[in-house]
Parts: C-alpha cells; structure tokens; sequence
C-alpha cells in the first residue's frame, strides 16, 4: 500500500520545515524501490497550496506546487510546514482546509511553527506539541488547553505529531518512516541522505 504525503505550501514557508521532510520521505520511497524492487511504493509525496500558485518561500526561494485545495489526491500524512504563519492563520479557508483534510488522515504533522495552524484548527487542544523553541510561549499562550514540551525534537501524539525547529523536521520524518514502515527503512534513509538522525530517546 502507497501512504500519500500531503505538503502545505504558503508565501514565506520555511523551506527547510518542507524540503527536510520532502527529501525524508522521497528518499525512502528510493531506497525501499532499491531494496524491495522496482514496483515497491511506499510514499507517494506531493505539495498543495490554497490556490496552485507557486509560493515564494522565505528566503525568496520560488515553489510550483503540486495542486491546489480545489485538486488535490487523498492524503494519508498531512505535514504543514512552519515560517512566517500569520497570514495563513487569518485565512479562514486554510483553517477549515487543515480540519477538513485532517479528518481523513492517518496522522498530522506539523514542523517548526506549523504548530500554530494546527492549534488553529483545534487539533492540539487536551494534548502535548512543540515547535521551535522561540515559539514555545507563544504557542502556549495562544492556546491554553495545548500542553507544550521544550527541549524535544518532536512529540508523537498518534494521530498528531509535532517537531521542534527546521532541521528538527527531518528527525521527525525519519520517526515517522519507522512509524509508518519500519526501523530498517528509517535507518537506510538516514544512511542514504548521511543524515545524524537525533531520536527522542
């Protein structure tokens, strides 16, 4: 079975928070087809932004995404990206995006101050998260009923897992390869992108 992995895409993205997690999972999709044969596929990734415009990241990096809300594929792994979130905060369209898209989801998961927009959408009430860690206050006081951990490289809450900072993303990409295939897989993809996988362990 092919997981499909949903990018969320938007002016001022942190380009590590979704080209960390993108080379993660579709370098495990490359090792797996190496190991396992060439029909093996077990990540589908794509990106998605509101409208299927190209976004300019921070740091004036332009992106084409994949699709927009209006066309996107079904997402089994949803994984929303921080940077600058304010203006995707006010956008009521993306927050209901977030919540509706989440509802058929094996699992969310945000990176950095994607945090934010899932606590947004309601996703984090009752449960503990993080980000990076000049955010953490914020996070907590935007959203009282989120208990949120410092000094971690993420939080895996089952059905929602967050990372700390940027880089912090990558080792989340690599808990959730293990997560979602297996040790072995994690393992090879951190060999292969010669990556120090940081564990929460």
């Amino acid at each position: 079975m092919t997981i499909s992995i949903g990018i969320f895409m938007f002016d001022k993205v942190e380009v590590l928070d979704f080209a960390g997690p993108f080379e993660v999972f579709t370098t495990a999709a490359r090792v797996a087809k190496a190991s396992q044969g060439e029909n093996t596929r077990v990540f589908e990734v794509f990106t998605i932004s509101r409208d299927g415009k190209p976004v300019k990241a921070r740091g004036g990096l332009v992106v084409q995404p994949a699709y927009s809300f209006a066309n996107q594929p079904l997402v089994d792994v949803l994984l929303i990206p921080g940077g600058v979130v304010s203006a995707e905060l006010a956008r009521p369209e993306v927050i209901q995006w977030i919540q509706r898209t989440n509802n058929g989801t094996q699992l969310t998961a945000s990176v950095c101050t994607g945090a934010m927009l899932l606590g947004k959408a309601g996703l984090l009430d009752r449960l503990s998260a993080t980000t990076h860690w000049e955010d953490t206050a914020e996070l907590q006081s935007l959203f009282t009923k989120v208990k949120v951990v410092s000094g971690v490289r993420w939080v895996d809450q089952d059905a929602i897992v967050t990372s700390a900072g940027i880089s912090a993303g990558i080792d989340m990409s690599l808990h959730l390869v293990e997560r979602l295939v297996s040790r072995e897989l994690a393992e090879l993809t951190a060999r292969q992108m010669e990556f120090d996988w940081t564990e929460n362990r």
